[in-house]
């Protein structure tokens, strides 16, 4: 079937924005294919929260952000387009694919599953308890929360070794318990947490359990050799850390496609899965050895496969998917001026930010909170800014001393609020969420599921969305928050940048990012989808 709509047929779609789908977009743009890279939480992927990457071949050290950022552009300079939506369901057709995603459907030839892994749990007792008070999966994002405390590093993979190391710059004391005897990473790796003077090395120990109230205050862990029992207890009233680096399961968004019994996808030596145009690559794959560098070989080697097979196809039905001409596109239109980096923008947040005013059917007042302190001054000249590329925004400034300060409300040019506010300044990962944010409420805003069952949410309802801006995680529950507060009047979402609101870690016990706190009430931590947060909600709102 091909589609009527056929702007949105593409040669090839990507889903998952890792290293993999970004080198495979990257050699199909070149090769003048159209393709499209879908993405739920941001671009980049996993790599994005290791702070330095050193064995990547010709960059002797950088960030995996920075790494994967370079990756990104590379792509889009040569044409590749990007979504940033959760895939809901893959429809296996001929000649042309369905891709159903949370911004509506897309159609392909060819499928590229580049979704990646996320951490596996280890399941001793108090894990899911604790998570969020104490145990953690994501140095980046939660090391700050045990500054000057005990931490303990379970694992010994690659991620346990230089994590481990990471967390040395905030806990007193990082102890690593594995499993076997010894760091089954590169010597290099391992030798720099075993060398560390912070750190000391257990071989053989399996963690049994952690207790507490509030927080962690007790472990118990065994040697797996000897029998030999670690009683471990906080001192004084303290608490500590539990970092769980034991490896990663596999994220496949379908389930039609050969898997292994781990659930990785089986493919051949082009990264063809057994369905007939759907490929796979980089983590979520079955392969002996998952880094940055072999995943970008996947991408190539997959993208190669496609660019054949997208030109069969294209040969078959006689219809090339058209490359759209940028200087037709006018919600992507921006002036030489403002494409050129200024500050606070670059020319891809320009980009986006225009792409975003140019759809939306409404005007939006942003109503400032601000205090004295120098934070609240950058948050007017970041809004101010804002306002100025744009005739759909306008703004006002308060002067406060809540609290809650600074904070910009997002409102209805009649003052009535959409339920939607960011205390802080929306920066890092979170300028996305902000601006789909604004999108969703001005209107159309983003696709939702006839399916989603949102009158089940009946009671008001406030949540507080605690995060990092350095943490990759929180984007995708603060979009899935907002989308409810605007589209729901008695939903609202307000995000806390923890960084500038400590007493709130104090208030809430918080030890992990994301953090969401209803009605003040009850706590959940991790990402979620619109769709899990919904379920979450409608559960909780009556308790």
């Amino acid at each position: 079937m091909i589609p009527q709509q056929l702007e949105h047929l593409y040669d090839v779609i990507v889903v998952g924005a890792g290293p993999a789908g970004l080198t495979a977009a990257l050699y199909l743009a070149r090769a003048r294919y159209r393709v499209l890279v879908v993405e739920k939480d941001h671009f980049g992927g996993q790599i994005t929260i290791t702070a330095e990457v050193v064995n990547y071949p010709g960059v002797a050290n950088t960030s995996g952000a920075a790494l994967t950022e370079t990756m990104r552009q590379q792509a889009e300079h040569f044409g590749a387009e990007f979504l940033l939506a959760e895939v809901e369901d893959i429809t296996d057709g001929q000649p042309v694919k369905t891709v159903k995603t949370s911004r509506g459907e897309r159609y392909a030839y060819g499928i590229l599953l580049a979704t990646g892994a996320h951490p596996r749990r280890v399941g001793f007792e108090g894990e899911a308890e604790f998570q969020g008070h104490g145990v953690a999966y994501c140095a980046t994002c939660d090391g700050e929360f045990f500054t000057g405390k005990e931490v303990f590093v379970i694992g010994g993979g690659y991620a346990a070794a230089e994590e481990s190391v990471f967390l040395t710059k905030y806990a007193s004391h990082v102890t690593v318990m594995m499993r076997g005897d010894g760091f089954s990473c590169a010597p290099a790796v391992a030798e720099a947490a075993m060398s560390h003077e912070k750190i000391t090395v257990m071989p053989h120990m399996q963690i049994d359990e952690v207790r507490g109230d509030t927080a962690l205050r007790s472990l118990r862990a065994h040697n797996n050799q000897t029998g030999e029992v670690l009683d471990y207890q906080a001192k004084d009233g303290d608490t500590f850390g539990v970092f769980v680096f034991a490896g990663y399961e596999p994220e496949v968004v379908i389930d039609f496609v050969e898997q292994d019994a781990q659930g990785y996808i089986v493919t051949d030596h082009n990264q063809q899965t057994n369905v007939e145009g759907i490929f796979a690559a980089g983590d979520v794959c079955v392969k002996p050895l998952r880094q940055v560098v072999t995943a970008v070989g996947d991408g190539a080697l997959a993208a190669a496969a496609l660019e054949r097979y997208a030109a069969a196809m294209q040969r078959k039905t006689g219809i090339q998917p058209k490359m759209p001409e940028m200087q037709q596109k006018q919600e992507a239109h921006v002036s030489q001026e403002s494409q050129q980096e200024s500050e606070l923008f670059s020319a891809e947040m320009l980009a986006q930010l225009q792409t975003v005013f140019g759809r939306m059917e409404q005007p939006l007042h942003l109503v400032l909170m601000l205090d004295e302190r120098p934070v609240s001054e950058e948050l007017r000249q970041y809004m101010q800014a804002l306002c100025d590329l744009t005739d759909c925004l306008t703004m006002e400034v308060q002067s406060t001393t809540n609290a809650d300060a600074p904070c910009v409300r997002v409102c209805k040019t009649d003052g009535s609020w959409t339920g939607l506010a960011f205390h802080g300044v929306p920066g890092g990962h979170e300028f996305t969420s902000f601006v789909l944010g604004l999108y969703n409420a001005a209107g159309p805003g983003q696709a939702l599921d006839p399916e989603l069952a949102l009158d089940t949410l009946h009671a008001p309802l406030h949540m507080k969305i605690l995060v990092s801006l350095s943490c990759t995680m929180c984007p995708e529950l603060v979009t899935a928050a907002q989308r409810l507060a605007a589209e729901l009047p008695n939903v609202t979402a307000e995000v806390y940048d923890l960084n500038h609101f400590p007493h709130l870690r104090d208030q809430y016990n918080i030890m992990s990012v994301p953090c969401l706190v209803l009605n003040d009430t009850h706590t959940t931590f991790g990402k979620k989808n619109i769709r899990q947060l919904l379920d979450w909600l409608s559960e909780h709102q009556e308790a």
